[in-house]
């Protein structure tokens, strides 16, 4: 940090380690989950309002740990391009930051019970899946971020998880209908991911972060980004062929204009502000997407 910079208060500090710009991964599926528990009449508002908890507090567990880890494993260094870590830039000390681990994991834990109560089993084991996926993404024997395997998780928690997890514990069913409906979220909120691994490339590599841009290569990684948001405005055009939902679902496409944008950012920027900029505008995207949908599905 800059000596002429005025001091980061504490809470400041811990604001940063949230990560606040991410919550809206966490936001995107549930919203789209209970959209579709309203559909089919099964809306349950505790339940929802649970499930958002819940997501959210297992997004800042997911970005205390990543911070964490990171930081003993040399992956946030002076060069890196991001937003500031707060372990690193000695804002927040180890201690500290795993004790807040403890307690955003223990408040998530919480909320789970009151979920189980309502879900059953199915709901503790993707409880404790989720918690336990938070913690190994950069942590444990195999962090899987540190393999190739980031993506995927990503997509399966944030999307498929998210979304069919908050719509169980309303509907207390589920439905292959629902499981598309969430695959879309799932596609931009790993696009999120994409930019952020795209614009750490080379710290990573030198840090041995193999995420899969590492692995994939700039040009790759380009084109997994433009694959991810394609897919992504396709679906909502099977959910209206193949199920029972109206043609507003199309909804989503107002959105394509900004996505146009992200995909000529990311096409044609390498420079870490712009490609923060761009990381920014893919969670940007991914909530007005889910929420465009969510009113579709809510109004037909």
């Amino acid at each position: 940090m800059n000596a002429s910079q005025p001091p980061i208060s504490p809470i400041r500090a811990w604001m940063m380690a949230a990560r606040p710009k991410t919550l809206p991964a966490a936001l995107a599926p549930v919203l789209v989950g209970t959209a579709l528990a309203f559909h089919d009449n099964a809306l349950t508002l505790p339940a929802a309002l649970a499930a958002l908890l819940g997501a959210l507090l297992l997004q800042i567990g997911s970005n205390f740990a990543n911070d964490y880890f990171d930081f003993f494993k040399g992956a946030d260094t002076a060069d890196r391009l991001g937003p500031p870590r707060v372990t690193a830039s000695g804002l927040i000390t180890p201690h500290q930051l795993r004790w807040g681990m403890f307690v955003v994991f223990g408040l998530s834990a919480l909320d789970g019970l009151y979920l189980i109560q309502v879900g059953g089993w199915p709901i503790l084991a993707v409880g404790v899946a989720s918690i336990l996926a938070a913690l190994l993404y950069t942590g444990g024997p195999f962090p899987f971020g540190y393999y190739g395997l980031g993506d995927l998780f990503v997509f399966i928690f944030f999307g498929l998880v998210a979304v069919c997890g908050s719509y169980y514990v309303q509907a207390l069913n589920l439905t292959w209908a629902v499981v598309l409906a969430a695959v879309a979220p799932g596609l931009l909120i790993t696009a999120i991911l994409v930019v952020n691994n795209l614009r750490d490339i080379e710290t990573d590599a030198r840090a041995g972060k193999r995420t899969l841009a590492v692995l994939l290569g700039r040009t790759r990684t380009r084109w997994e980004y433009r694959i991810l948001i394609a897919l992504a405005y396709l679906l909502p055009l099977l959910l209206w062929q193949l199920y029972e939902f109206s043609f507003l679902v199309l909804l989503t496409w107002l959105t394509f204009p900004l996505a146009y944008k992200l995909l000529h950012e990311i096409s044609s920027k390498t420079d870490g502000p712009a490609l923060n900029r761009a990381l920014a505008g893919t969670a940007r995207l991914s909530l007005l997407f889910s929420l465009l949908l969510a009113i579709a599905l809510t109004i037909q």
